[in-house]
């Protein structure tokens, strides 16, 4: 029984095979149809983009190293491929930072800092130089401080804390005067212009000594401003 139920199945296969190709097929034809070898099927078409850009879209992955490649390396490749420095560059830089520092005593605008531009702050050293101001021997009175604060002497211990309260208030109302003086100043002669910083540019020059400030002063005390 199952052998007729087997021979049958394929019979009915075959004969399905042979309906589908046709009435006019043989069994010779149906066998090279299959012995045949099959054409390879067309290549796909490359994407709009990867057409335009003439080159196929890199992986996520590779996209990624390429993005966060460290820039210390290109910075140092750049050096090495620029060569060592010879001994003329070196003192050409020197020279070059000489007459910038020169350029910065005599106050010129272009080797000044962008804390020391402009024309308020111009004003302000050119007040502060031109006047004696008792902020100036600030640095001095440290000194004194600092002497008598390590010697064994009980009563300049016992004076220092009295003599940094008086520095204190010498300091701020010497800053008072110089806030007032130089917004009067500045509106006589810059009007419009802001003055943004000014007062804590002039305290702190004032409380530099004379011949330290940066730049140098242009004024000797008591020339006009």
């Amino acid at each position: 029984m199952f052998r007729r139920s087997s021979a049958g199945a394929t019979d009915g296969t075959a004969q399905d095979s042979r309906d589908a190709q046709g009435p006019g097929a043989s069994a010779d034809e149906t066998a090279n149809e299959r012995s045949a070898p099959r054409e390879p099927s067309a290549p796909k078409e490359r994407g709009a983009a990867e057409a335009k850009k003439g080159r196929p879209t890199p992986k996520r992955s590779e996209a990624e190293r390429n993005r966060y490649r460290p820039i210390t390396g290109a910075k140092s490749g750049a050096s090495r491929s620029a060569g060592p420095r010879t001994a003329q560059d070196k003192a050409q830089d020197r020279g070059d930072r000489a007459k910038r520092m020169d350029a910065m005593k005599r106050g010129e605008e272009w080797a000044l800092g962008p804390r020391d531009r402009g024309p308020v702050r111009k004003l302000a050293r050119d007040y502060v130089d031109a006047h004696r101001r008792p902020s100036e021997f600030y640095m001095y009175l440290l000194v004194v401080l600092l002497v008598a604060l390590l010697s064994r002497n009980k009563a300049l211990n016992s004076a220092v804390s009295y003599l940094v309260m008086a520095m204190i208030a010498v300091i701020l109302v010497d800053g008072f005067l110089i806030r007032r003086a130089l917004r009067k100043l500045a509106a006589e002669r810059l009007p419009g212009v802001s003055t943004n910083g000014m007062t804590m540019y002039a305290v702190m020059r004032a409380l530099q000594i004379r011949r330290w400030r940066m730049p140098s002063p242009r004024l000797k005390p008591g020339d006009k401003v």
